[in-house]
Formats: structure tokens, C-alpha cells, sequence
């Protein structure tokens, strides 16, 4: 079952990971009354689909005003969005999900899947973050770096040292992303993930990690 990301954040939210507040609205006027409960002056407008690329496909837009996520929010439901992954055909867009904005100084790229060769969950992460992970591996793939996890021992501090000081953070930046991954460690566990995804992991401009994107697959068969 794969989730969707509102989804995917009310998940992380749950488990104490960080991310933006936001709101899945299934209208215009639902998209306008979501921004004028968040506050603030900027939100992003985000097609719900299960596929990569969408804000090159149009499926994640910056508002500034209102009429602005009004307008985005009706651009986008009752349309097929068509990414380098849904296929040419596309996918339905039923609701959008309304976001504030976030201020971001660097995107990082974080994942946790099983891997099946060794029997164990792995992290991925990357300092390439919000780019596509596959063309990164392709084409830099020094820039992606791999921490597997023992079943016996489960994560360690210092495998979550490893991939903050991978990623170039600071002592402050580094506890929080610390706190973020053995969150993840559990979650991953608690609810038989299958894959985690979070693209981009950001940090803001004031020197917090939070997560801005999520993609979780569930395994049905578990």
C-alpha cells in the first residue's frame, strides 16, 4: 500500500518527525479556507499522487495569496497530471494537499528501504536532495552513501553520526537529524514499511531539519 503525502506527514507527525503544517482539501474554496487556517503569507499547493517529478509537471505550485492557492487548487483537481513517472496517460489528481511555506537553505535526500541481498534495512542519503535519486546515482554516484542496519542491534548512534556527518550538518543540525532517523528507525519497524522516502529532508534558514516531502510504502503482504 503505498501512501500518499499528506498521508506519509500525518505518519511522520505521529512519530514526532517535523514537518510543515498543512492540510488535504479536496476543493478550491477547501484549498482557501486550509491557507487561511495555516496563517502566514506563503503556501505551496501540492497535487496527491503516487509519482515522482511533480513540480516539473506543474503539481506543486508557490502561492502568495489567496486567490493564488484558490486558482492552483482548481488547476489541478479533476485533471490527469502526467510525470517522467506516472506514464503518458497520467494520474488522477482528487485532492491537493495545502502546505506553508518553508523557508529552506539546503535540501538533503533521505530514505530507508529493505534490502533483500543482505536481510537488512538500509538508510540512504544523499546531499543531493530534491532531485531525482536515480539520476543522481547515474550520473554522481559518489554523492550517495549507504548505512545498513544489523536486525540483531537495530540503529546505533553512531550509524546515525555516520549519516549526519555524510550530509555536512552542524553539532545542532546533527542532534536534531539524530532524533529524526531513530524515528524513522521505528517507524520503518512499527508499521512494516517497505520503503520510506523523504525528498527533500530540508534544512530552513533558521537551522532546523524538517521533513518537506514523504513517500511510505506499507507492505499489504506483512
Amino acid at each position: 500500500m503505498n501512501l500518499h503525502e499528506y498521508q506519509s506527514k500525518q505518519l511522520f507527525a505521529d512519530y514526532g518527525i517535523p514537518v510543515p503544517s498543512g492540510i488535504a482539501v479536496k476543493s478550491p474554496e477547501a484549498a482557501v479556507d486550509a491557507a487561511k487556517e495555516l496563517g502566514g503569507e506563503l503556501w505551496v499547493v501540492k497535487a496527491q499522487v503516487h509519482a515522482g517529478g511533480r513540480g516539473k509537471a506543474g503539481g506543486v505550485k508557490l502561492s502568495r495569496s489567496l486567490d493564488e492557492v484558490r486558482d492552483f487548487a482548481k488547476g489541478m483537481l479533476g485533471t490527469q497530471l502526467v510525470t517522467h513517472q506516472s506514464g503518458p496517460e497520467g494520474l488522477p489528481v482528487n485532492v491537493v494537499y495545502v502546505e506553508s511555506g518553508s523557508d529552506i537553505d539546503r535540501e538533503l535526500y533521505l530514505s530507508m528501504l529493505v534490502d533483500r541481498e543482505v536481510s537488512r534495512v538500509a538508510f540512504i542519503a544523499s546531499a543531493a536532495g530534491g532531485m531525482d535519486i536515480e539520476k543522481v546515482a547515474a550520473e554522481t554516484p559518489e554523492k550517495i552513501f549507504t548505512v545498513a542496519i544489523a536486525p540483531d542491534a537495530g540503529l546505533q548512534d553512531y550509524q546515525a553520526r555516520q549519516l549526519a556527518f555524510g550530509l555536512g550538518l552542524d553539532k545542532t543540525q546533527m542532534r536534531q537529524f539524530g532524533d529524526i532517523v531513530h524515528r524513522l528507525y521505528r517507524l520503518f519497524d512499527e508499521c512494516d514499511a517497505s520503503l520510506v522516502e523523504i525528498n527533500p529532508l530540508i534544512v530552513t534558514k533558521a537551522g532546523n531539519v524538517v521533513a518537506l516531502d514523504g513517500k511510505i510504502n506499507i507492505d499489504s503482504n506483512a
